[in-house]
């Protein structure tokens, strides 16, 4: 049987073609000059970059000590240590371990016939025309002022006053759609004796007249209150200036005692913020 050019395959005859087969040896060989060739690359690249930067800091060196313009070595210079300055000739700023003192209260020094020096009259404790309260307004008629408490006074109150050494007596008097207020402040040395003669108080300050209010609250019923405040003690008498009497369930002569009662507890207290301040400002003058 034939099979086409060249023959059958067998001993003697044409030989089928071989694969080739690689030198194992020679690849090895190859590859390992490869990797020689590659590291004295590397290693000679890294010779030359340390080479040029020593130049280059050489250089920087040789630069830094040239001579100037002026002829002068300008790395010389610069300061020695001894002329840089080690501290700041400014002083630094140092603070008081002494706390200042606490400023001073409008109730102490109201307490007080020592502190409380302010000039007081009727005028000065009443500077206003008008007593208001909320979005009323009570229209002042007349002031008075004596040293003579139980002068002002009716009943017994006037023995409460003395009893504890009252000083001056200053009185008010506001009115409102026919209904009239007068308020009296007794004055004493010190918050004790005021606070004694609002507890012992007894009927009644005496109503003050003028300014277009007439006499009332003489002999007829009326509303009267009673308190205090630092050395003083403040009372009141509303009624109304028709001399109508006041009844239990009245509530307009309530309520004119009541305001007229809280304008002087204001006009007292601002008395002692004010000589408060004045002290707290003479305390950082100095």
């Amino acid at each position: 049987m034939s099979f086409g050019q060249g023959g059958p395959y067998g001993p003697g005859g044409s030989q089928p073609p071989q694969p080739s087969t690689p030198d194992w040896a020679a690849l090895a060989d190859q590859s390992a000059a490869r990797n020689r060739r590659r590291r004295l690359l590397f290693i000679g690249g890294g010779v030359l970059a340390t080479a040029a930067v020593a130049a280059i800091v050489a250089t920087a060196v040789v630069s830094s000590g040239h001579k100037d313009k002026s002829g002068g070595d300008s790395a010389g210079g610069l300061p020695t240590p001894q002329d840089l300055p080690s501290e700041s000739a400014t002083p630094e700023p140092t603070f008081s371990d002494v706390a200042p003192p606490a400023p001073p209260k409008p109730l102490d020094i109201i307490s007080s016939a020592r502190r409380d020096k302010a000039p007081l009259s009727a005028a000065t404790l009443f500077p206003e025309q008008r007593a208001a309260k909320d979005d009323r307004s009570y229209t002042k008629a007349a002031s008075a002022s004596t040293t003579s408490c139980a002068a002002a006074t009716q009943g017994a109150l006037g023995s409460v006053l003395t009893n504890n050494g009252c000083r001056k007596l200053l009185r008010a008097t506001f009115s409102r759609d026919g209904v009239a207020v007068t308020v009296g402040v007794a004055v004493f040395d010190g918050k004790a004796a005021a606070e004694k003669a609002k507890d012992q108080y007894k009927p009644n300050i005496a109503s003050l007249t003028g300014g277009g209010v007439p006499a009332f609250c003489r002999r007829t019923a009326c509303q009267s209150s009673a308190n205090a405040i630092g050395r003083y003690a403040y009372f009141t008498i509303s009624g109304y200036t028709s001399g109508k009497a006041v009844t239990a369930s009245d509530t307009a002569a309530l309520q004119a005692g009541r305001d007229v009662a809280d304008y002087t507890f204001r006009r007292i207290l601002a008395r002692g913020s004010a000589q408060a301040s004045a002290e707290a400002a003479a305390t950082t003058a100095d």
